[in-house]
């Protein structure tokens, strides 16, 4: 038994996290399970499509700015386990709040597109933002 393969394979198809890989043109070419509970396109909706798929449709331009110079440079400002967090859509047009990490994918020597590791925080976006409106609200009655 390959136990990088069984790793791999099982954190792949395990994940609670959303992992998604793309080409270097930005197509989708990997929907894991999480991706489908998290964005609820199947596999076979999201394999081939764009990444506009889950990107509103405000952030496009600087998100492909970014994603073009990442794959002509073969870094990303966002390469090296930071977290990156931004809103993304469902297949329902339900906005959400994700964080993620990328990884460069590299094959011969030549950038061949990324891999992805995304996290729905929603739920704690909400409740940080409702924590400091309510934290506004008391120091404009304190004043």
């Amino acid at each position: 038994m390959d136990i990088a393969a069984a790793v791999g394979d099982a954190l792949l198809n395990g994940a609670s996290d959303a992992i998604v890989a793309t080409d270097a043109r930005g197509r989708i070419t990997l929907w894991n399970p999480g991706a489908v509970r998290m964005f609820g396109f199947t596999a076979d909706e999201a394999i081939g499509q764009s990444l506009d798929l889950i990107i509103p449709e405000a952030l496009r331009a600087r998100h492909w700015a970014g994603y073009r110079h990442a794959m002509a440079t073969g870094t990303s400002r966002y390469g090296q386990g930071d977290l990156l967090s931004v809103p993304a859509l469902t297949k329902l047009g339900a906005r959400i709040s994700v964080e993620f990490t990328i990884v460069m994918l590299h094959d011969a020597g030549h950038v061949a597109g990324t891999v992805a590791v995304m996290r729905d925080v929603t739920k704690r976006f909400e409740e940080l933002k409702e924590l400091r409106r309510r934290a506004a609200q008391q120091a404009g009655s304190s004043s």
